[in-house]
C-alpha cells in the first residue's frame, strides 16, 4: 500500500534552532552585513570578493552546525509517509538528518554556479574564490537565489504541493514570496499544519496552527498527521 504523500515546507526557524542566523532579518542585516550587499545581484557587481567571503563563512558555519530535533522529526516522517521537503534554507541540515527528497528553493551553500550564458551548477564544499571558473570561463558564484532573482525550483515545488495529501509548514513567517504562496496550491479539502512560535495569519480556516518552536512541536504535528491518515505506530 502506497504511503500518503506529504509536503513539508520549512523556513529559517528550523535552521535557527541549530544556531544559524536567518537569511531575512528584521533589521535588514544578515550576520552584520546589509542584505543588499551580500544577497543581491547589485551587491555581487559592486564587490564580488566581499560576497564570496561572506558565503565562505556561512558555509563554514553550516558545516559546524548539527541537525536539531526538528530536522530529525521531519526525517522520521518517512517511516509513515512519502515525504518531500521544500526548504527555504540554504544549509544541508535536512540532508544530514536523513531526509531523502529535498527541494532547495533558494539554493545551497554547497553548490556553485557559473555566471556566463551557459549556467553550470557544481557541488562545492570548500571556499569559493575569485578566479574559480566554470567550464565556460565565467566566474563561479554562490548557488543562492538573491533578492530580485527568479526562483528556478518554484515550479517543482508547486508540483510537489499539488500532488500532496497534506502540507506541513515549519519555522517560517510566510513573508517571503513567491515561496509563501505554496500554501495556496494545496488542493481543497487537504490539511495544512503550521508549526511556528510566531505564526503568521493565513486567512484560511483549514490551517491547523501549533504555536511553538519546531524542535518541541515536531512530535505533536507528527502525531496529528498520523491521526489524520489513520496511521498506526
Amino acid at each position: 500500500m502506497a504511503k500518503p504523500r506529504i509536503a513539508v515546507f520549512t523556513g529559517a526557524g528550523v535552521s535557527a534552532e541549530s544556531g544559524l542566523a536567518t537569511f531575512r532579518a528584521s533589521d535588514g542585516l544578515w550576520e552584520n552585513h546589509r542584505i543588499e550587499d551580500v544577497a543581491s545581484p547589485e551587491g555581487w557587481q559592486r564587490n564580488q570578493a566581499l560576497v564570496l567571503d561572506f558565503y565562505n563563512q556561512r558555509r563554514k558555519q553550516a558545516r559546524k552546525a548539527v541537525p536539531n530535533p526538528s530536522h530529525a522529526g521531519i526525517a522520521a516522517l518517512e517511516e509513515w509517509f512519502d515525504v518531500t521537503v521544500v526548504t527555504q534554507n540554504v544549509d544541508n541540515l535536512h540532508e544530514r538528518a536523513g531526509s531523502s527528497k529535498i527541494i532547495h528553493l533558494h539554493g545551497s551553500l554547497f553548490h556553485a554556479r557559473g555566471t556566463g550564458k551557459r549556467e553550470e551548477i557544481l557541488e562545492w564544499n570548500h571556499d569559493l574564490l575569485p578566479g574559480d571558473l566554470a567550464s565556460d570561463g565565467s566566474q563561479l558564484r554562490p548557488h543562492i537565489v538573491w533578492f530580485g532573482e527568479a526562483v528556478p525550483m518554484m515550479d517543482a515545488a508547486i508540483e510537489v504541493v499539488l500532488q500532496s495529501e497534506a502540507l506541513l509548514v515549519v519555522g517560517t513567517s510566510l513573508q517571503v514570496y513567491p515561496a509563501a504562496s505554496l500554501l495556496s496550491y494545496l488542493p481543497a479539502g487537504r490539511s495544512i499544519l503550521y508549526l511556528d512560535p510566531n505564526p503568521a495569519a493565513t486567512g484560511s480556516g483549514r490551517v491547523e496552527v501549533f504555536a511553538e518552536n519546531a524542535s518541541t512541536g515536531i512530535g505533536k504535528v507528527s502525531e496529528r498527521l498520523r491521526e489524520i491518515f489513520g496511521v498506526q505506530l
